[in-house]
């Protein structure tokens, strides 16, 4: 079905030139269209959020507190993401996928910041991707609904990435939030004597994967599956897609919407927070 593509070039990333008309999609190849959101197609968010976090153990958490109940400007990651994620018009529920002793806690947490209308906390897995299709197995979503996957601990994210995610993935089906590659980048092999460089991988071939991942509701329920039949782990749910033989769309990110996995990484996310 791809015989008309021109060849492919590398990724490119459309990015916004200012105000952008509502529904416009992002697109890899050709030039953007309008198309307008159906009033009857819902978008869920998925939020993995069962990792313990272990690099982020510090003396005001305590050993091994799970970052996503971290506070960043007063209140805890996960809430800050939650919110993020609700400001969005076209959100219609989020599911948070969290390990079973959490979800007492988690469910408290939101109730006591009044977020609980539009949000469902879950039992997740012992990986991301074992959260990830816990919480799709719970959603109440028809064939072409729109899920977000977002990692709990990007409480960055702004509305208008998250908007621009959900129309590319009107149009491509599935896209992901991405950056160019700022550093050069090397291939390398493992040797009993440490990495040795086989070749250099060219700037404008790679993007540096961020989250929102957004993909129809059957489409990501098929790559689930197929992924479980085969034994295969993805590192995101955009490789459980690719290998489907499916296109997957990249939506321009920003170094804002860092992933806090370590306590530099908080640094970071303050100055942001402080800059407004």
């Amino acid at each position: 079905m791809n015989a008309e593509r021109a060849p492919y070039r590398g990724p490119h990333i459309m990015e916004s030139k200012g105000p952008r008309p509502p529904s416009l999609s992002v697109r890899l190849y050709g030039s953007p269209r309008l198309r307008y959101t159906s009033q009857f197609m819902h978008v869920f968010v998925i939020l993995p959020a069962a990792g313990l976090g272990t690099r982020m153990a510090t003396a005001g958490a305590g050993r091994h507190a799970p970052k996503q109940f971290i506070e960043l400007g007063g209140q805890p990651i996960l809430v800050m993401t939650v919110r993020a994620f609700l400001q969005v018009p076209a959100t219609h529920r989020i599911f948070i996928a969290v390990r079973k002793n959490e979800i007492e806690r988690v469910e408290s947490e939101l109730r006591k910041h009044a977020l609980l209308e539009k949000v469902s906390v879950v039992e997740g897995g012992d990986t991301r991707q074992e959260s990830v299709r816990n919480a799709l197995a719970m959603l109440p979503a028809e064939d072409e609904d729109i899920v977000l996957v977002h990692d709990a601990v990007r409480p960055l994210i702004d509305t208008a990435t998250i908007q621009r995610t959900i129309e590319s993935v009107e149009h491509h089906h599935a896209a992901i939030v991405g950056v160019p590659a700022i550093d050069t980048i090397k291939q390398v092999e493992r040797t009993a004597d440490g990495a040795i460089v086989t070749s250099t991988i060219p700037r404008e071939r790679i993007v540096l994967a961020q989250t929102p991942q957004g993909f129809r509701f059957r489409l990501l329920r098929q790559a689930m599956e197929a992924a479980e039949a085969d034994g295969f782990t993805g590192t995101d749910e955009a490789s459980l897609v690719e290998r489907l033989g499916i296109d997957v769309a990249v939506v321009l990110g920003s170094p804002r919407n860092l992933k806090i996995t370590q306590p530099g990484d908080l640094l970071l996310a303050e100055f942001y927070l402080r800059q407004g």
